[in-house]
């Protein structure tokens, strides 16, 4: 049986690096069931410094190669790549532009579908380019006393607003506002994490999410699953991850097969045009009146003991370990 070298990328230096660890965690653990794998796991620190777990420097060339600090250890030739990093520079496009420009084969989706998603700006314009129902929302490209008073007379409108930087994730840099008061200061609190702002109206739904991915050429969509918050609270960063969270999650969701059915059929229009590949969480909104919105698409979800999207793909009756295998076999090949 041939072996395929896999370098396993983890990290990133970001305010989700420790949560990349627990995925990465995940994954050698599924990859350890497959003998046709060899995997090295690397950390890539804030520094931009890559890791062996061992704490040994080394980096990836163009060569396609693992390089260590010890001139005398022979180099690791690297047949794919897993990016196993959330937020920057996984989620944002760049560390797969790097993986593109030397011919390296990886997981996940390539560079443009990435950056795409990630900025929440930009991922609302394709929403409404395909024809998939979502948030208004207001663009903001500066902190100005136009925009306040723009955001303000929205907020008027609206009742309350969400303010949330265009370019994080999981929930980083986001805000909720209920009074008027508090809009320029929110704003300003945005825009330290991100160049761009995106301000939505504040919608009270239930929040469903759907797996999407690929396996054994197929693109599958699986039945909602819902996050259900604590009290009035959104899913911020340590609702989603801290241990004494609150929020409950459920793979199945408590919703009618045409509801169903009209979120899978957004998620897999939304994977298809946006040309996502290989896996995606992606996320939506259920108004008491029956509505639903297309909240954000997640293309590197969470993989830690309380991530939902292996819980929602093992439910459809797949194992990780052979979606993974599905797509490496079939992007190496």
């Amino acid at each position: 049986m041939s072996t395929t070298n896999i370098l396993l990328l983890c990290g990133g230096g970001g305010d989700e690096h420790a949560i990349s660890l627990l995925s990465a965690n995940y994954f050698e653990s599924s990859l350890a069931t497959q003998p046709q794998f060899n995997v090295l796991r690397v950390e890539l620190d804030a520094q931009g410094q890559y890791r062996t777990a061992d704490g040994e420097s080394c980096e990836l060339n163009n060569r396609k190669q693992i390089r260590f600090e010890n001139p005398d250890k022979a180099p690791w030739q690297v047949d794919y790549a897993i990016p196993c990093i959330h937020g920057f520079p996984g989620e944002t496009g760049d560390i797969q532009s790097y993986f593109e420009l030397i011919d390296l084969p990886y997981f996940g989706c390539k560079a443009e579908a990435s950056r795409n998603c990630f900025n929440k700006i930009t991922a609302k314009m394709w929403f409404s380019a395909l024809n998939i129902p979502n948030t208004p929302y207001l663009f903001l490209s500066e902190l100005s006393a136009s925009t306040v008073k723009q955001v303000s007379e929205a907020f008027e409108q609206w009742g309350s607003i969400f303010v949330k930087a265009a370019s994080q994730g999981s929930s980083v840099g986001c805000y909720r506002v209920d009074n008027i008061d508090e809009v320029e200061t929110t704003l300003a609190q945005a825009f330290q994490f991100s160049d761009y702002v995106i301000v939505e109206k504040t919608i009270h739904a239930r929040e469903l999410e759907v797996a999407v991915y690929e396996i054994d050429g197929n693109i599958v969509a699986t039945v909602p699953g819902e996050v259900v918050c604590s009290s009035n609270n959104f899913y911020t960063f340590d609702e989603k991850y801290a241990t004494d969270s609150q929020a409950q999650t459920h793979v199945v969701a408590d919703v009618t097969k045409e509801v169903s059915d009209l979120i899978r059929q957004y998620a897999v229009s939304a994977f298809k045009g946006m040309k996502l590949r290989h896996l995606s969480r992606i996320d939506f909104f259920l108004t008491d009146d029956g509505e639903v919105l297309l909240n954000e698409i997640n293309t590197f979800p969470g993989l830690t003991p309380i991530s939902m999207f292996p819980k929602m793909l093992q439910n459809h009756g797949h194992s990780f370990a052979a979606f993974l295998s599905s797509n490496i076999e079939t992007s190496h090949s």
